[in-house]
C-alpha cells in the first residue's frame, strides 16, 4: 500500500532551475530517511540525495553538490529536490525511494537541453 508519487520534471535549459515532488503515504513518513535516484540513459540508477527522518542532515552525490537542495515535510508527507543551475548531464528519469527498501515512485522525466 506504500504509495511515492513523483512530479515536476520538464524540460529546462542548461542554467535553469526545477523543483521536484514525492508525495508519500501508506507508511510512517516521519520514522524513516527519503532519497532521490537518478537514472540517464545507459546508465546505471545512482544515489543523488538523502535527508533524515526529521530534515536534520542531508548528503549528496559530488556531481550536485552545491546545485541540489533536498528538503522534506513531514507534515504533508512530501520530500523536494530543489535543483538549480541545472546542466545538460543532469537530464534523467528522477525516482524518490525509502531508503532500505524496494519503495519507488514511477519517477519523473527531467530534460536538460537548448
Amino acid at each position: 500500500q506504500v504509495q511515492l508519487v513523483e512530479s515536476g520534471g520538464g524540460l529546462v535549459q542548461p542554467g535553469g532551475s526545477l523543483r521536484l515532488s514525492c508525495a508519500a503515504s501508506g507508511f510512517t513518513f516521519s520514522s524513516t530517511s527519503m532519497s532521490w535516484y537518478r537514472q540517464a540513459p545507459g546508465k546505471e540508477r545512482e544515489l543523488v540525495a538523502i535527508i533524515s527522518q526529521l530534515g536534520r542532515s542531508t548528503n549528496y552525490v559530488d556531481s550536485v553538490k552545491g546545485r541540489f537542495t533536498i528538503a522534506r515535510d513531514n507534515v504533508n508527507h512530501m520530500v523536494y529536490l530543489q535543483m538549480n543551475s541545472l546542466k545538460p548531464e543532469d537530464t534523467a528519469v528522477y525516482y524518490c525511494k525509502v531508503p532500505g527498501t524496494d519503495y519507488w515512485g514511477q519517477g519523473t522525466q527531467v530534460t536538460v537541453s537548448s
